[in-house]
């Protein structure tokens, strides 16, 4: 059985105001690091040995990768980014609420609505999919990938279908993520981190 460790990178500035940032290449806040320190105390973190290891390749994911596992080398894997929410980067709720085109992107189907300049959750979701099997295809070893929430919400949702309500029902805290269990490349279980 193989393992996909999915870690979301520590805590932003702008994830602490609730912007809207995906393709933003932005640093982790000033308190992540001991955040992170401090979860790894805990032994949540599994090792990176055995594992293939990869970031994304953004500066958030690096900087938890340096704090988490020091002197770590990692692939990068970009296709496994964040959603790219277009003109609606580093904004959020209050500075959007009246603009028209945020509007049309909330209404309807908010997973397949495009930010403009940017892509959908169902766009994102299969980019994700795509660099996942990817990784699998040519890596023989355990995964230990350092993403990003959305990155995590979006491949879980698809890789377990039904298992919960939306793909907000995968969401975890920054700094923690999900075990996958791989038989191949199919998904046989998962474990939170």
């Amino acid at each position: 059985m193989r393992r996909v460790h999915l870690i979301r990178h520590g805590a932003t500035e702008a994830s602490r105001k609730r912007l809207y940032y995906g393709r933003a290449d932005i640093p982790l806040s000033p308190d992540a690091a001991e955040e992170l320190l401090e979860l790894k105390k805990e032994g949540i973190y599994p090792s990176s040995d055995g594992c293939r290891v990869y970031t994304t390749g953004m500066l958030r994911t690096e900087q938890t990768l340096e704090i988490l596992y020091p002197g770590v080398e990692a692939g990068r894997e970009p296709g496994l980014r964040e959603m790219d929410f277009g003109a609606f980067e580093l904004r959020g709720y209050e500075e959007l609420k009246d603009d028209p085109a945020y509007q049309r992107w909330l209404t309807g189907d908010y997973l397949t609505n495009v930010c403009p300049g940017g892509e959908s959750a169902v766009q994102h979701g299969d980019r994700c999919m795509k660099a996942l099997k990817g990784l699998l295809e040519r890596e023989p070893d355990d995964l230990l990938i350092i993403c990003h929430g959305g990155t995590i919400t979006a491949l879980m949702e698809r890789l377990f279908p039904g298992e919960g309500e939306n793909r907000w029902y995968w969401d975890r805290p920054t700094g923690r993520g999900y075990t996958v269990l791989f038989e191949g490349t199919d998904p046989a279980g998962h474990e939170l981190i």
